[in-house]
């Protein structure tokens, strides 16, 4: 077996790599085994992140009763509950290309055999596998775990529901006391934030791409059954580094097909969009926005955790995981059981015996919450590159929509005129300037959705961004519209009181304006400053592609 790190520790000429490793207190016989970095995003501001140095001890006791040598290596991440609503959040999606790059730049330079990787919440989760895919060489995901839910007035509760609660006060719905009560109630500890959000979406489709083990997704942070996967995963490494099975063997097209499928079933984040495109591309896999459509259409939506219904992760493990739900999936053949997984073996032998075991939580494919995918990608002259919606999330009144425009060129000035009551019932909701380029990072805006649910308009108002939405945003809420006003798109060129059409099920989204009229206004656009110049954000913008594509740093520079 030969192993990248013989590099800095065998031979004459090494004497000095070795000598620093020493320094340290590594022994001879620990530089002579395979040496695995263990990448943990560990840290004292990330609920989901604050438990990982427990998870990450487990994966090096894994790492050393297989054989190898684990070395600790920290990854920084951002916790978007926190920095939601205000400049913290155009940080959060760019953080994930800083983490792409900062995992790979310490892995090259250090000649590492193998990787596990520890993460948990958002953004963090796809940047580790961009960079392990970018490297292809062997890696495990093992990430820390949902937290539980919550419980107010005797309803299991999660993040997205404090959320609609400030909109619910801002509304007089509710009381001082009653905030406090879902404040204090609905984040009981540690973990990933308990419904589909996008940290739980991308966990859960690191198992489906094969790259985690079976569990990773669901079991709860705080369960036993977490520690013992994060040794499983130490010792998981120690095999596909044996075996030369590289991140690209595991992640490919026909994986990439498994996951999208999964994506439908659940009821992913939109996010999860941005982060497949990412990964495809680190990949070579040729992936475009239609296949979701062309994946959706034949995939049955089996899961409504929340936001889109009142199930949460730790109600989808006790119903049997992801293994259940590809279970289901497979009966009709919508799956690739052949490819090679991070266990080493096929998918198809790791779901063998699995069983659905609530059909509540994971609804038989026979019966499907609908017939039809999670997630839509809608396409007109408001979107002609596209915009995404969580489908399974938009209450079926909503699912055909046309309404005026309310236009907005900030998150901020958004969320003041919902709180001031200036929104009303079949009003459509257009944020703009909040894209990748000119946000720029492309916020996630969870305060101006769940505002809306808490005063009881999400049934009857869209909202439209070339930002994003949260994972935990429920109700017509359409993002990453492509292009982006800041690079001339036509969401730029709405006016307060345009008539806005959604059809969702015909994956259609227009501004009905002519388009001798829409050329006129783009005659007359005038671009606005950029709102950072400076700082990396600065190098972002300017850097930044389409969300089309991931939002990926531009490759033909």
């Amino acid at each position: 077996m030969a192993l990248r790190s013989a590099n800095v520790t065998q031979g004459i000429e090494k004497a000095p790599m070795r000598s620093l490793f020493y320094a340290m207190g590594y022994t001879k016989e620990e530089l002579d085994r395979p040496l695995i970095g263990v990448v943990s995003a560990h840290s004292e501001i990330v609920p989901g992140h604050y438990h990982l140095d427990k998870i990450a001890e487990a994966v090096k006791a894994g790492v050393r009763m297989a054989g190898g040598t684990p070395i600790l290596i920290p990854s920084i991440g951002v916790c978007d509950g926190i920095a939601m609503g205000h400049i913290g959040m155009k940080y959060s999606l760019a953080s994930r290309e800083l983490i792409a790059d900062s995992v790979e730049t310490m892995t090259m330079a250090h000649a590492l055999d193998g990787l596990v990787l520890v993460p948990n919440c958002d953004k963090i989760v796809p940047g580790m596998v961009m960079a392990a895919v970018r490297m292809n060489i062997p890696a495990v995901v093992c990430s820390g775990g949902p937290m539980m839910a919550g419980l107010v007035d005797e309803e299991e509760i999660s993040l997205s529901k404090i959320f609609e609660a400030v909109g619910a006060r801002k509304a007089n719905l509710i009381d001082d006391a009653k905030l406090e009560e879902f404040e204090q109630g609905c984040c009981p500890g540690c973990g990933s934030c308990a419904g589909m959000y996008t940290a739980n979406s991308m966990n859960c489709l690191c198992e489906a791409l094969g790259i985690a083990l079976p569990g990773n997704g669901t079991i709860p942070a705080v369960h036993n059954g977490r520690i013992r996967l994060a040794k499983m995963a130490g010792q998981a490494i120690m095999q596909l580094v044996e075996k030369d099975i590289k991140a690209r063997d595991i992640i490919n097209e026909r994986s990439i097909k498994n996951a999208l499928t999964c994506d439908m079933a659940l009821g992913c984040s939109s996010n999860s969009v941005l982060h497949l495109l990412a990964i495809a591309n680190e990949a070579g896999v040729p992936l475009d926005l239609n296949m979701f459509n062309q994946t959706s259409e034949k995939t049955p939506n089996l899961c409504h955790l929340a936001p889109a219904g009142d199930t949460h992760m730790q109600d989808l493990n006790i119903a049997g995981g992801i293994p259940a739900v590809q279970t289901e999936l497979a009966k009709k053949g919508l799956l690739d059981l052949s490819v090679i997984t991070a266990t080493g073996k096929t998918l198809g032998e790791n779901i063998e015996g699995a069983r659905n075991k609530n059909p509540e939580a994971i609804r038989p494919i026979e019966t499907p919450f609908s017939e039809t995918g999670g997630i839509a990608i809608l396409f007109g002259n408001l979107a002609p590159e596209g915009c995404v919606v969580k489908r399974s999330a938009v209450a079926p009144e909503m699912l055909k929509h046309s309404g005026p425009a309310r236009v907005f060129n900030s998150e901020e000035e958004a969320i003041a005129s919902i709180y001031a009551g200036k929104i009303v019932q079949g009003d459509v909701v257009v944020i703009r300037y909040e894209g990748p380029k000119g946000g720029p990072g492309m916020r996630e805006m969870l305060g101006p959705t769940s505002a809306l649910a808490g005063m009881k308009l999400d049934k009857s108002v869209a909202l439209i961004t070339d930002g994003r939405f949260s994972g935990a945003s429920r109700g017509a809420s359409i993002g990453h519209v492509c292009p982006e006003a800041a690079s001339g798109g036509s969401i730029g060129l709405i006016e307060e009181g345009d008539i806005i059409e959604i059809n969702i099920p015909e994956y259609a989204i227009n501004v009905q304006v002519s388009d001798e009229e829409l050329a006129k206004r783009k005659a007359a656009y005038v671009a606005p400053e950029p709102k950072v110049r400076s700082g990396w954000l600065g190098r972002y913008a300017k850097l930044v592609d389409s969300a089309a594509k991931g939002a990926i740093m531009k490759q033909d520079l």
